[in-house]
């Protein structure tokens, strides 16, 4: 334990053996220029003496040399000599000054070094302060500094100290029990510093409370209520207890307001999680109620068709109707299986499932389907060779990639392609059309959420059919992308077309899954 904080004392120091040395020099020169110069000049060395011995020793040895010295001149040099008699008045005002000025001068250099100790103190003070003040900005919970207040503390009182923290949000700070204690403290300790904490108020001597308790109960202030509460037991031989009470309250203080600073700031980010799902919420409900309500009026359309016409209907306008039902209940499932995975995705600490996937499995499934939705538009795959398994979830890939390939397939012209190679440490998957492409007005925003590039002359698209959609397609790629450590991006076609690219890395394969990664090139 580090020993308390203490006042310089006014005893002589250790190092007092350049005052006996210069008290001897000034002898020696007053022995050696006897004879060769007046009492005068000889006395300015036993006051230069005084001055210099007065450096390092107190007021009171320092004051009792000066009269020795001033006696022993006095016998030594001032006539008659070999007495204490002093023969002419002017050596008793010599005396006399050389006297007085030995004993301001050692009251002044006392003086001086009483003042150097306190400016010395209240440095130390001041850089205790500063230090434990930069401890607490590099942690992101100022409770993990409670040992090193509890330390700082020990070190000003010279005995144990004990330290009792509220717990973090969103625990109940009334709750005693699940205060945190770091430190050993008595039932009557634990009173102390619990009634402490919540009266915002200092126990102990001094404090005009509890004066006859043998330690300080100092609580850790912020601007609203007290995050904690200290307990310095008092040591022996404490010097200046109100000042070393003040800095321990200050150090509980700055304690005290990081942790509200702390609490704060996690109240604050916890009610911005909050406004973030709950605007996610809203845009769901607003995208749900919006896009969701014309394929739903077509179906009911095509339905009552079915059901109030069927005997006047031939057997190509059932098909007809038929179809237009399937294909607006298959864009409805889309649109809100893309809202719903968007929601989950966008969840704080979201943990996907993984596991080691083949890419060629991943394209071969998304190219099933795609020919399925669209028999009568050319949809190719090239996958290169020998490509390593990719440790992802298999589910959310194809479904990213056959976001990808419905939206070629809408915007786009002619044929379709799908490419998977390996790019160093990635994996690239890439799907490419013959479209329009995206005008650079939207290449900025086009991955963000419900935002969907609609008709007018700078898309040269008109509205229709082909442009339904919530505008979540492009945002749940890029999340799924950046759920597996990956991203998407957007490039334009030499010749026409858009292209878009996303990345994924490829993570060490294992011994036992490292059979099956390398496969002949396909092309489909």
């Amino acid at each position: 334990m580090s020993k308390p904080e203490q006042p310089r004392t006014t005893g002589s120091t250790p190092a007092g053996w350049p005052a006996a040395l210069a008290w001897l020099l000034a002898w020696a020169a007053m022995f050696a220029l006897d004879g060769r110069t007046d009492l005068g000049n000889q006395a300015l060395l036993l006051v230069l003496a005084s001055a210099v011995a007065a450096l390092w020793w107190s007021p009171l040895p320092s004051m009792l040399a000066c009269a020795t010295a001033v006696l022993a001149f006095n016998y030594a040099f001032v006539p008659p000599r070999g007495t204490f008699a002093v023969g002419l008045e002017q050596h008793v005002v010599l005396l006399a000054t050389m006297l007085a000025v030995s004993w301001i001068v050692a009251l002044l250099m006392a003086r001086q070094r009483r003042l150097v100790a306190t400016v010395r103190r209240h440095f130390a003070r001041a850089e205790r302060l500063r230090a434990f003040g930069e401890a607490l900005r590099d942690v992101d919970d100022p409770r993990a500094r409670g040992p090193a207040l509890r330390d700082a503390l020990s070190g000003l009182t010279g005995a144990a100290s004990t330290l009792v923290l509220v717990p973090a949000p969103p625990a109940v700070a009334s709750d005693a029990s699940r205060c945190e204690l770091i430190g050993e403290a008595g039932a009557d300790e634990k009173a102390g510093l619990w009634l402490s904490l919540r009266e915002s108020r200092a126990l102990g001597p001094g404090t005009g409370r509890y004066e006859e308790q043998p330690a300080w109960y100092l609580p850790m202030r912020g601007r609203g209520a007290s995050s904690g509460a200290a307990l310095l037991r008092i040591g022996p031989g404490l010097a200046d207890a109100a000042a070393t009470r003040a800095q321990a309250q200050a150090l509980c203080d700055q304690m005290g307001a990081a942790l509200e600073r702390a609490d704060a700031l996690h109240a604050a980010a916890a009610a911005g999680e909050a406004a973030r799902t709950q605007a996610l919420r809203n845009a769901l409900l607003a995208a749900i109620s919006h896009d969701h309500r014309t394929p739903l009026a077509t179906i009911l359309g095509a339905a009552s068709s079915l059901h109030d016409q069927d005997d006047r209907l031939t057997p190509p306008q059932r098909r007809r109707l038929a179809a237009t039902i399937v294909d607006e209940a298959t864009q409805l499932a889309r649109l809100a299986e893309n809202t719903l995975q968007l929601a989950r995705l966008d969840a704080p600490g979201l943990v996907l499932p993984m596991d080691w996937e083949s890419a060629e499995e991943i394209v071969g499934a998304v190219l099933r389907r795609a020919r399925q939705r669209e028999p009568s538009r050319p949809i190719g795959a090239r996958v290169a060779h020998g490509l390593p398994l990719l440790r992802c979830n298999a589910v959310l890939v194809t479904q990213l990639l056959d976001n990808l390939v419905d939206n070629a397939l809408k915007h786009g012209d002619g044929a379709v392609e799908i490419e998977a190679r390996a790019d160093a440490d990635r994996m690239v998957f890439a799907v490419e059309d013959r479209g329009p492409g995206v005008p650079p007005a939207w290449r900025s925003r086009m991955f963000d959420t419900f935002e969907r590039i609609g008709p007018g002359p700078e898309t040269g698209a008109a509205d229709g059919p082909g442009r339904r959609g919530a505008g979540v397609g492009l945002a749940l790629c890029r999340a799924i992308a950046r759920a597996h450590g990956g991203e998407i991006a957007y490039r334009e076609r030499d010749g026409g077309g858009s292209c878009f690219e996303v990345v994924l890395p490829i993570a060490t394969t294992p011994d036992e899954a490292s059979g099956p990664a390398g496969r002949g090139s396909a092309q489909c």
